[in-house]
């Protein structure tokens, strides 16, 4: 397959290999009969590429495609709302063609009823009512890489959480508030310098995350978009996993539990799902720790390291940005922020998938809605 770069090929071009692709992918459909795909050749608002042909039980049907060789989301929702063409046709799709389509476009198109396909052939092209191609697998054209923050990073992830969190819901934010939050947190946690939430900001912008707001402030747009691509982001190995055996049991090892501070021991994945959404039963208790707080939980638990068998697991929290607006409870320890819950329970495995979208669903989503 040919390369369409910046340097290689030209918008004209582009436009000619999707009309291509597109016309290669309506053949395929057998009793799609009598379409046509071309580039318009023509320069201003016009569609880049019009397909239209006869719909099975009568009638015309249009796809209005739009090319694009480099394109964010944000400038994607400026486009939502383009008018179709005028003509003869019964029903008609927007359509979003790119060398490469990003999961996050490809989100915001099923959001706002848009098909779109790239140009390896992957695709989700829909009439609605007459077809509807979803084609993956294909390997996707290498896309030049264009700079963003890395939502993997503890210093980014500390933004995220803030933006993220059901106690911070609604709130309208300005990159000075973030630094100053993590400043006036009740336990010590490193802020991020205000650069690097400039950074994140810009990126979340552009990735249509985040909505400006008069007088230069933002707001969250998408708060369970932001908050999958953060868990694909998320880098859960980072914290080192230590299986215990303990004898003790209910009471007794809660009141143990209860001696450390909130930024030193909090239920965690399971263990805080289970208080903040229950949903999945299983048997271990599972703890994030500060490191330097490891051995002194062994010895409070009585607990022993072993190879198998075990009945408690510990993380040791690579970073201390985990122990973010810890939930505390009367009678019992601390367990992480449903935020951290979610993405921890996402990666743990087993069940973890179940328990992190109770928590989604039960917790998270009706906070961001009352908010709204």
């Amino acid at each position: 397959m040919a390369s369409y770069t910046n340097s290689r090929a030209d918008g004209r071009a582009l436009d000619i290999a999707m009309a291509d692709v597109l016309r290669r992918m309506l053949g395929r459909v057998s009793w799609l009969k009598g379409w046509e795909a071309r580039a318009s050749g023509e320069t201003g608002p016009a569609w880049d590429i019009i397909a239209r042909g006869p719909l099975p039980d009568g009638g015309k049907g249009l796809l209005c495609v739009e090319v694009k060789r480099h394109f964010t989301p944000s400038q994607f929702l400026g486009l939502v709302d383009r008018p179709y063409p005028q003509g003869p046709y019964r029903i008609a799709s927007r359509v979003l063609a790119m060398p490469r389509v990003s999961p996050r476009l490809a989100s915001l198109c099923a959001e706002h009823g848009w098909s779109w396909f790239d140009l390896a052939g992957n695709c989700r092209l829909e009439l609605a009512g007459v077809f509807l191609i979803e084609r993956s697998g294909n390997q996707p054209m290498r896309s030049e890489r264009l700079p963003g923050a890395n939502l993997g990073t503890p210093e980014a992830a500390r933004v995220v959480r803030a933006l993220l969190a059901p106690e911070n819901s609604g709130r309208r934010w300005t990159q000075r508030d973030i630094v100053d939050h993590f400043a006036d947190l009740p336990v010590l946690m490193p802020a991020p310098s205000l650069a690097l939430v400039n950074k994140v900001v810009q990126h979340l912008r552009a990735e249509a995350f985040l909505d400006q707001t008069h007088g230069g402030g933002f707001t969250v747009r998408d708060h369970e978009g932001l908050l999958r691509a953060w868990k694909a982001a998320y880098r859960f190995g980072r914290h080192a996993r230590h299986p215990y055996f303990t004898l003790l049991r209910g009471k007794v090892l809660l009141e143990r539990l209860r001696r450390f501070a909130p930024d030193r021991v909090a239920f965690a994945a399971f263990s805080a799902a289970d208080i903040q959404a229950p949903a999945v039963r299983q048997p271990l208790t599972w703890l994030f720790v500060d490191p330097f707080a490891e051995s002194e939980l062994r010895e409070a638990l009585e607990a022993k390291p072993v190879d198998s068998g075990e009945n408690i697991i510990v993380l040791v929290a690579a970073d201390p940005a985990v122990f973010y607006m810890t939930e505390a409870g009367a009678d019992r320890p601390a367990c992480t922020n449903a935020v951290q819950t979610y993405v921890d329970s996402a990666h743990v495995g087993g069940r973890g998938d179940e328990a992190a979208e109770a928590i989604l669903q039960q917790r998270l989503k009706p906070a961001w809605a009352a908010a709204r």
